[in-house]
């Protein structure tokens, strides 16, 4: 991991000097894959450049870092165009909720010292997402936000203890003297609230002014400043202009508000990037590796490869994907399936990284290691959906700069109007301008929301790839699942084989040849298939010029590595598919077969054997299917078996309109001709063939363990894989955008009522700085009520198992 770099150490200061020292070692190619990946690698179909090629040979990478110093959707803007302003940085994505960045850039152009350069500029720090010291760091930055905070309140109180005379004496009581005592002490007491309470507002804004751009903390700074300026030339010359009366304790109260606002946002969005962080590191640094000698000695986790043997201790994390070959043990998966109880995983089982073992040492086989292992996967997921902005945010952050110049303007065009009246009161009229306005309130009300949904789901088992979706998820009203391995469970069952009396083979053999061509497909019937076959027998078929197409079956040339038959051409797949004339339509045909034939010379197939399996409809289907009817979303079967099998499953679970030998093109027109007629349409699926339906629905779910194209086209992984997950993602995300319009109303309504009031001088400094911090703190805390929500949906299945569906639903189109 990262910690092992020599940046870890340098990592706790907190000086732009101590990054500049150390991020040298970033450029190293070696080190890029400890905080980044490869782009070919996941463009490739099949992953072995990890593996095979040097670091250096990848022409673009996309690394992930955790930035210091954000305070609001200005910030990520500037950091932004700071980035993209690097020659060779072809992306750049800031999250002001998570305050961390994706950046892809050329190595052939650029190297990581250089655009963390960038960052430093523009006035932030930046360090590899995968630093063992991040969370150090936060926690560094938290406490010094509350020792701030507890300065600006212990002097808050003193100030306002001094001030209390003035408000409450009657004329004559207090002398001329005592009244300037009271003075003099309030603006010692507020030295220790503009020197060290009030740094990051000024720091900010000289950074924006070095920078000619604006962010929140410039109008803020300039309030707090000219109060302070406006009170201090009251203290020394209380004859002057501005002698009548002093605002330190509007000074101290509103900085207070500011800075608890600012600390309980800060704790409240660590909840949702402490978390990543947490999942992230959750790999052990150092593991025990067996070395020639027969003996375990610790090594750094990174350097382990394919074939090792480690020893994993209770308590730890399983660093790799690998095999168990000695011991036995149960592990803590929650993370990676969603499943919350442990599960027992003696000699011979497969164990993944990120997986806690629980009970005993184990000795396990390595089997995958780094961005090959499922955990990688995970995390890649994560990322990419906590850096991503809604449509609402992006609308949001464009707003957000020209507010602030507004902003600016208003203060400025109100203390010129108030300046004939009462210069005095001129001044408090601007500072009340610049404070209560907030536009980090609007920034934050959608992607704040989204992203702790996106939490709650993925500690349920669901892993949001595309936040965006959480919107369409919402407005869903029609939902499309593929049958085999979504409705029924992904393993089937043989149960039987029929051989013809020409094919020259037995069952075994058959099975044996049809396994040959199955283990190429992930398909579950190929699985199947394939988990049946006698290995022995499998290997003597060597198969080549392999072609698949999805949905329907394979083809290839298979010669017998004994030599007792010559090379031919096979089929394996559906009726159709290998011969049109192999299509069985008897009444009690199970619920699939799958046919093995021949190319003969004529092109007619011959067949060799056809095989019936039967699989099982997952339990909790039907009681799903009604929660979504409940919720008003209408429920169809699309599905590529034989019309008898999806209608079977169809009677079994409640779902009136099924259709059964789609081919992905038939699936994907008939999703379009739903969406031409006014619906928003879901698809689940797990298979290769769903790919071009996940992508062109409004919104796709896939099962944790489908197919990597699959995982790659829909917008949530199950990683459970079970569907009664879908009908509470709906109401989840229904309830998020409640809570995101929620936000964006009391936002708006806020800035619309409080500006106004704050140019007729209605609203002193200390209630602007009031009403700016319960602006951002009331959207943020409206949005972690998400965090909390563990699921309302009725699973129960009612007891007529009859309930209509709403909105009505229409036939299925007929496609081709």
């Amino acid at each position: 991991m990262f910690s092992s770099f020599p940046l870890a150490a340098g990592a706790q200061s907190d000086t732009v000097q101590a990054q500049d020292t150390q991020a040298w070692v970033l450029d190293d190619p070696q080190e890029w894959s400890a905080f980044g990946r490869p782009l070919c690698v996941e463009k490739a179909e099949h992953t072995d450049f990890a593996s095979s090629a040097q670091p250096e040979d990848a022409p673009q990478w996309e690394s992930h870092v955790v930035l210091g110093g954000m305070h609001c959707a200005a910030c990520a803007l500037t950091i932004e165009d700071a980035l993209r302003a690097v020659p060779g940085v072809e992306q750049a994505e800031v999250s002001a909720a998570t305050q961390r960045a994706r950046i892809v850039w050329d190595a052939r152009r650029v190297l990581p010292s250089q655009w963390i350069a960038a960052v430093q500029k523009a006035g932030y720090t930046a360090l590899p997402a995968l630093d063992a010291f991040t969370r150090e760091r936060r926690l560094q930055e938290s406490r010094r936000a509350l020792w701030r905070w507890a300065v600006a309140g212990f002097c808050m109180m003193q100030v306002m203890m001094y001030a209390w005379p003035a408000y409450v004496a009657q004329p004559g009581d207090l002398s001329a003297e005592m009244e300037q005592l009271l003075r003099w002490a309030s603006w010692v007491l507020s030295l220790p609230v503009m020197l060290f309470a009030c740094g990051p507002f000024f720091a900010s804004a000289w950074r924006d002014i070095r920078a000619r751009r604006v962010s929140m903390d410039l109008p803020v700074a300039l309030g707090i400043a000219i109060t302070f300026i406006v009170s201090t030339a009251g203290t020394f010359d209380p004859g002057g202009l501005f002698g009548h009366e002093v605002y330190f304790d509007s000074l101290t109260m509103f900085v207070f508000f500011l800075l608890t606002g600012r600390w309980l946002e800060l704790r409240l969005r660590d909840r949702t990037a402490g978390a990543l962080e947490r999942v992230m590191n959750r790999l052990p640094d150092s593991v025990e590796r067996l070395g020639p000698d027969g003996r375990f000695a610790r090594i750094a986790t990174r350097r382990l490869a394919v074939g090792d043997t480690i020893r994993v201790l209770p308590g730890e994390a399983f660093p790799v994907d690998g095999t168990i070959v000695r011991g036995s043990t149960q592990a803590d998966e929650s993370l990676l399936t969603g499943e919350s109880n442990p599960v027992v995983r003696a000699q011979g089982s497969p164990v993944i990284a990120g997986s806690y073992n629980l009970l005993a040492p184990v000795e396990v086989c390595v089997e995958r290691t780094g961005e090959q292992t499922r955990f990688a996967e995970i995390v890649a997921l994560m990322e990419s959906a906590s850096l991503q902005k809604p449509r609402l945010a992006r609308l949001a952050d464009r707003i957000a700069r020209p507010f602030l110049t507004g902003v600016l303007l208003a203060a400025a065009a109100a203390a010129l109007w108030w300046w004939s009246k009462d210069p005095e009161r001129a001044l408090m009229v601007a500072v009340a301008v610049l404070v209560v306005t907030c536009p980090c309130a609007l920034s934050l009300a959608t992607p704040v929301a989204m992203l702790t949904a996106a939490g709650t789901l993925a500690r349920q088992g669901i892993l949001v790839r595309n936040l965006q979706a959480l919107e369409a998820l919402a407005e869903i009203d029609t939902l499309v699942f593929d049958k085999t391995g979504t409705l029924t469970r992904e393993g089937m069952q043989l149960r039987d084989v029929h051989v013809a009396p020409d094919a020259g083979m037995d069952a075994a053999q058959a099975l044996a040849l049809a396994a040959a061509l199955a283990r190429h497909s992930l398909h579950p019937v190929s699985r199947a298939l394939v988990s049946v076959a006698r290995p022995e027998l499998v290997e003597r078929w060597r198969v080549r010029d392999l072609h698949e197409e999805a949905g329907l079956g394979l083809r290839a040339t298979v010669e017998d590595a004994l030599g007792l038959v010559p090379a031919r051409s096979v089929r394996l797949g559906s009726a159709r598919y290998v011969d049109a004339a192999l299509q069985q339509s008897s009444a009690d045909a199970p619920d699939l077969q799958v046919f093995l034939a021949e190319d003969a010379v004529d092109r007619c197939a011959r067949e060799l054997a056809h095989f019936d399996l039967a699989e099982a409809l997952r339990p909790e289907v039907p009681a799903a299917v009604a929660a979504l009817r409940q919720l008003g979303v209408a429920v169809q079967i699309l599905s590529g078996d034989k019309q008898a099998a999806v209608q079977k499953v169809a009677a079994q679970t409640g779902i009136d309109l099924a259709r059964g030998e789609c081919t992905p093109q038939d699936k994907l027109l008939a999703l379009q001709t739903l969406q031409k007629q006014g619906r928003c349409v879901g698809m689940v699926g797990d298979g290769i063939n769903d790919g071009p339906v996940l992508a062109g629905a409004n919104v796709s779910f896939a099962f944790g363990s489908a197919a990597p194209l699959a995982q790659s086209r829909a917008d949530f992984v199950v990683l459970s894989g079970k569907l009664s997950l879908i009908p509470q993602a709906v109401t989840l995300a229904r309830q998020t955008m409640q809570v995101v319009r929620q936000n964006l109303w009391w936002a708006a309504a806020y800035n619309a009522l409080a500006v106004p009031l704050a140019i007729v001088g209605w609203m002193p400094p200390w209630l602007a700085g009031l009403g700016m911090a319960s602006s951002s703190l009331l959207v943020v805390l409206n949005a972690a009520r998400l965090a909390r929500w563990r699921g309302d949906v009725d699973m129960a299945l009612p007891k007529d198992h009859k309930v209509s569906l709403a909105p009505p639903s229409s036939p299925l189109p007929e496609a081709l």
